[in-house]
């Protein structure tokens, strides 16, 4: 099924300033569409808008050519967001965090799902050690585990290479062309310059 996020008309004020306005964006399967601007432009606050966190918005979302407040069940079961924050509890481990999330996602309990996870990360190992001792690259890797562990077709990705080493970087470049290529849409803003692909189109704010 092909997917299709779209805005129309977008536009978003803060302390008397418009961040974006007027702004029209589609997002298809088979993409993997950047937002890129200088910090402070909104890039960030796009990305919630999006994803239905923010409401505070002038413009209208459409969900396959619904308009979002009857399409936003479907939509969130499609939806993946990661934040620019790894979104962890420093006090669980790994294997705890993916397993927490599994439950607030309504998935089955599988903890050899979650230990695929953490190995096709990196974190073969590490599963049981709190993640507060882990390093910030671990924290991290530990976040894009979920991108394996809950299979959704959109990703929003806020800044998902921060933080994360070289061959991370490369792994996760990758991951985001395969999941597009496989029928996915990928929106994700970075200050990383992504390889050039057929897949990537790129959209600036500011």
């Amino acid at each position: 099924m092909s997917l299709h996020l779209q805005a129309r008309g977008l536009g978003c004020e803060r302390d008397d300033r418009w961040l974006f306005k007027g702004l029209d964006l589609d997002i298809h399967s088979g993409e993997v569409v950047r937002i890129e601007g200088p910090n402070g432009c909104g890039k960030t606050t796009l990305l919630k808008i999006l994803s239905g966190q923010l409401s505070d918005y002038q413009g209208a979302l459409f969900w396959n050519g619904t308009v979002m407040s009857k399409a936003r069940d479907h939509f969130l079961a499609n939806l993946l967001y990661l934040g620019h924050a790894p979104g962890i509890k420093l006090g669980l481990s790994p294997l705890e965090n993916l397993a927490w999330y599994q439950a607030l996602s309504g998935e089955k309990d599988d903890e050899e799902q979650r230990l695929n996870a953490l190995e096709s990360i990196g974190l073969a190992g590490f599963e049981e050690v709190p993640t507060g001792q882990l390093s910030a690259g671990q924290q991290r890797r530990v976040a894009l585990a979920r991108l394996t562990l809950t299979p959704r077709a959109l990703w929003v990705l806020d800044e998902p290479f921060t933080a994360i080493d070289r061959n991370g970087i490369a792994d996760l470049e990758r991951q985001l062309v395969a999941h597009a290529k496989a029928g996915g849409c990928v929106l994700v803003t970075t200050h990383h310059d992504l390889p050039a692909s057929p897949l990537l189109r790129q959209v600036a704010l500011g």
